[in-house]
């Protein structure tokens, strides 16, 4: 049994096809395929039920799967141990994100670690919230910006800098909103919403601000990716509230909500006061601005955003 094995295992176990797990890992879907065949003849058992449009685990496959993170995590703790020793020449930086994450110019931002540092190879995955935890617990991704549901973050997970942004009301360019400065949340009781995947953040955060303002909204269509959403909202078959920049970026109208404004938080993540590789480590440097510290009740980095985030800015 090889790590390689075991890596092309979790990215599928991870991307739910084949097709894109190949994509993650760079290589082409028969090579992969072909690798967890392998895999699966040396342990003597099928590991994915292949009948469906996803593949989903067998009970082999759901055996395998913690020793399999518990494998490839001490793996990357090997490579973390050389990679400090060798000045960062190689590598690899593996970080989750939010879909609807605003705050940070994150492709910017790689951008220019790319730059100083080209041999590290950077690992991007975008998934929920609750997936991104169980991503940084497991030892499967170092850092990962979150929007959690609750003030505390869950155990195990560190924070190093939050952001909070402002939502405001999307809407289609001739739509009888599109022209006002704001509205308020009991004006939007006879508007049907376009509204993004359950169990995201943004979801989490627009459904508990209508609970708390006792809004029923009438929802005509959700879906699971942003710029669905965007091009549904400017089709005229919905209003949305997302974060202010994802409406300005698309150019549509961005109406401000009064009574109450609101708003979420997004924090940068991870499983230690300081991230034990040092890929990650100079990542995380670059994303804080070279401040970054853990979370307390009254301490740590804090930026409003309404704006690109700027790394240089202090709070």
């Amino acid at each position: 049994m090889e790590i390689r094995q075991l890596r092309h295992f979790m990215a599928v176990v991870t991307h739910g096809t084949f097709t894109s797990a190949a994509r993650a890992e760079l290589i082409v879907q028969s090579a992969l395929s072909t690798s967890v065949r392998n895999l699966e003849r040396e342990l003597g058992a099928e590991l994915f039920d292949r009948t469906g449009r996803r593949v989903i685990l067998t009970e082999a496959g759901r055996a395998l799967l913690p020793s399999a993170r518990s494998v490839l995590a001490g793996a990357e703790a090997a490579r973390d141990a050389v990679a400090a020793v060798s000045g960062l020449v190689s590598g690899r930086v593996r970080i989750g994100t939010i879909q609807t994450l605003t705050c940070v110019d994150l492709a910017a931002e790689l951008a220019s670690y790319h730059r100083l540092w080209p041999g590290v190879q950077i690992s991007l995955r975008e998934a929920t919230t609750p997936e991104l935890v169980a991503g940084v617990r497991a030892g499967e991704l170092d850092l990962a910006f979150l929007a959690p549901d609750a003030a505390e973050l869950p155990d195990g997970i560190v924070g190093f800098a939050t952001w909070h942004e402002d939502l405001v009301l999307i809407t289609a360019p001739g739509h009888r909103l599109a022209t006002s400065k704001s509205t308020l949340i009991k004006d939007l009781a006879d508007e049907p919403f376009v509204e993004f995947r359950a169990g995201t953040g943004l979801e989490t955060a627009v459904r508990r601000l209508a609970a708390h303002c006792g809004l029923e909204r009438r929802i005509t269509c959700d879906v699971t990716q942003i710029r669905l959403l965007v091009d549904l909202v400017r089709a005229g078959i919905g209003v949305a509230i997302v974060p202010r920049r994802i409406g300005t970026d698309a150019g549509l109208p961005c109406v401000t909500i009064r009574q109450p404004e609101p708003s979420r938080t997004v924090v940068l993540a991870g499983r230690a006061p300081r991230p034990r590789n040092p890929a990650a480590a100079a990542l995380l440097g670059r994303l804080t601005g070279g401040a970054a510290g853990v979370l307390g009740a009254d301490q740590g980095l804090s930026f409003r955003s309404g704006s690109r985030h700027d790394p240089n800015e202090r709070p």
